[in-house]
C-alpha cells in the first residue's frame, strides 16, 4: 500500500474540503502523483478529488465494504506516490452496530490502511481549548497514528499565538494556521456541495485554494507524515450487471460511486453515457439501462418534456432491464412534485410519485435482501447501500423489490419496486454483502 495520510476533523463543516482540495492540487503542482479517496458512502466529493489532482477517487467504506472489496479499491494506488484520504463527519462518527468490517468511520478507515490522521480544527470561538480538542482525539483510540493538526478559520496572529500555545503545551504538531477567509466556502445545497459539473468555475476556486494552502502549510511536513501499514491482498472489484450499459450521466443523474464504474470497466463492460436532460433516449443496442441518483427534482420539467428520452426508455423497458437509484428510481416513476407543488409526469415505467413540497431527511445506510431480481443480482442477495434524499413517498404500489432496513436493523418503507424488467431502489448500491 502507498503511504498516505487521513484528512479529517472533529465535526462536519470544519473546512475539511477546502483543505482537502487545496492538498491535492498543491502536491499534483509540485509534480507528486496523487491519489485521492473519500472514507465512507460520498458520491459528489470524488468528483471534486478528481478535478483537483486528475485522477479518480474512491470511496473505502468499513460498513459497507468487506475486506476483499477494501484491498481492491485501496490497490487502485498502485503507483501513485501517496495518499490523500477525505473523512466523512467527525473522526469517529459512525453507526451503532457495525457492518462488514465496522462502523464506517474515518478513523476505522486510517487505522486499516496505516495512514496518520491530519485534524482540521475549526479555531473559531477558542484558542488554547483547540489544543484540548486534539489532545482528545489523538488518545481516544491510542492504536491510530495521528500526524498533527491544521488550524482552519484563526482570526488574528494573537489568535494563532495562543492557540499555538495550547497546541505547544499538550504536545500536537501543528502542520498549518489557515486565517479566517470568507471566499473559501464550496456552494452548497440540500445533499452537501453543489457538484463539481455545476462549479461555475472549479478549476480557479481549487487553484486559489492550494495558494492558500502553499501560504499557510506546511506542506513538506504533510507529505513527510505519510505511511502505510497495510498491504492489500488481491481482491476484486464489482463486476458488471450486463456487458453494454447504458448509463445516464448529466447533472440530473450523476451519483455513482467510482469503484462500480471502475470494476464494470475492467471486466470488460462497455459504458454508453448519455444524458436525459439534453434529451438523449439510452443506446438503442444496450443490454441494460442505469439510471443513477442526482438532483431529477431540479430539473423535473425538462424532464417531463424529454420526449426521446422517455420513448426510448420505454422501448428498452419493453425487452431489457432497466435500473434506476434514487433520483433514477424517481424518474421511472409516475410522477414527481417539485417543492413547490408542481406534478411532473415522469416516464411511468413504475408507479411511484414523489414530492419535495414537504422535505422530509431520510439519510443512513441500508441492508437491502431482494425478494425480486435486479440487474446482476439474483434473488436473495443481500446489499449494503446509502440512502440519503428528502423526497416523501405518495405513491409505491408496485412489488417491493427488496426488505430494506437500516444500519440497526429496522425495517425501512423505502422498499424499492419492481415491475416486470423495470426496478428501482432509493438507496445507492455500493456492494453486496461480504457475509
Amino acid at each position: 500500500m502507498i503511504p498516505g495520510v487521513m484528512i479529517s476533523a472533529p465535526a462536519s463543516g470544519t473546512g475539511k474540503t477546502t483543505v482537502m482540495l487545496g492538498l491535492l492540487r498543491a502536491l499534483a503542482e509540485d509534480g507528486a502523483t496523487v491519489q485521492p479517496f473519500k472514507s465512507g458512502p460520498d458520491y459528489i466529493d470524488p468528483a471534486f478529488h478528481r478535478a483537483a489532482c486528475g485522477r479518480a477517487s474512491f470511496n473505502l467504506d468499513s460498513w459497507a465494504m468487506g475486506p476483499a472489496l477494501l484491498d481492491a479499491i485501496a490497490a487502485q494506488g498502485a503507483g501513485a506516490d501517496l495518499a490523500v484520504a477525505e473523512g466523512s463527519m467527525g473522526l469517529y462518527d459512525g453507526v451503532a452496530h457495525p457492518g462488514a468490517l465496522g462502523h464506517g468511520s474515518s478513523a476505522e478507515t486510517a487505522a486499516r490502511m496505516g495512514w496518520p490522521v491530519v485534524l482540521v480544527i475549526d479555531a473559531s470561538g477558542q484558542a488554547q481549548s483547540a489544543a484540548a480538542v486534539a489532545l482528545g482525539f489523538a488518545r481516544f483510540r491510542p492504536d491510530l497514528p495521528f500526524a498533527g493538526v491544521i488550524l482552519n478559520r484563526v482570526a488574528s496572529p494573537r489568535h494563532e499565538r495562543l492557540a499555538r500555545l495550547g497546541m505547544e503545551e499538550a504536545g500536537m504538531r501543528v502542520l498549518g494556521v489557515l486565517p479566517r477567509r470568507g471566499d473559501l466556502a464550496l456552494p452548497e445545497r440540500h445533499l452537501g456541495l453543489v457538484q463539481a459539473v455545476e462549479h461555475p468555475d472549479l478549476d480557479a476556486a481549487i487553484a486559489g485554494y492550494a495558494a492558500f494552502l502553499r501560504e499557510h502549510v506546511d506542506l513538506a511536513a504533510i507529505r513527510a507524515a505519510a505511511r502505510a501499514g497495510h498491504t492489500p491482498a488481491p481482491g476484486a472489484l464489482p463486476h458488471p450487471p450486463a456487458q453494454r450499459i447504458a448509463l445516464a450521466q448529466d447533472a440530473a443523474f450523476s451519483f455513482t460511486y467510482p469503484h462500480l464504474l471502475e470494476g464494470w470497466r475492467r471486466a470488460g463492460a462497455e459504458v454508453l453515457p448519455f444524458s436525459p436532460l439534453a434529451d438523449e433516449p439510452p443506446a438503442a443496442d444496450a443490454d441494460l439501462v442505469w439510471l443513477p441518483g442526482g438532483y431529477p427534482e431540479l430539473h423535473a420539467g425538462r424532464l417531463a418534456a424529454a420526449s426521446r428520452f422517455r420513448q426510448g426508455l420505454i422501448a428498452h423497458a419493453a425487452t431489457r432491464p432497466v435500473h434506476g437509484e434514487c433520483g433514477g428510481y424517481m424518474a421511472l416513476g409516475a410522477a414527481l412534485v417539485d417543492k413547490a407543488g408542481t406534478r411532473h409526469e415522469m416516464t411511468g415505467l413504475l408507479g411511484l410519485v414523489t414530492s419535495y413540497e414537504k422535505r422530509k431527511l431520510h439519510l443512513g445506510y441500508r441492508r437491502a435482501t431482494l425478494d425480486a431480481p435486479m440487474p446482476g443480482l439474483a434473488p436473495g442477495a443481500t446489499l449494503r447501500g446509502h440512502e440519503f434524499h428528502y423526497s416523501t413517498i405518495l405513491a409505491q404500489p408496485d412489488a417491493p423489490l427488496a426488505r430494506v432496513t437500516d444500519a440497526e436493523g429496522t425495517p425501512v418503507p423505502e422498499t424499492g419496486s419492481v415491475r416486470g424488467p423495470v426496478s428501482g431502489t432509493f438507496f445507492h448500491l455500493i456492494a453486496e454483502d461480504a457475509r
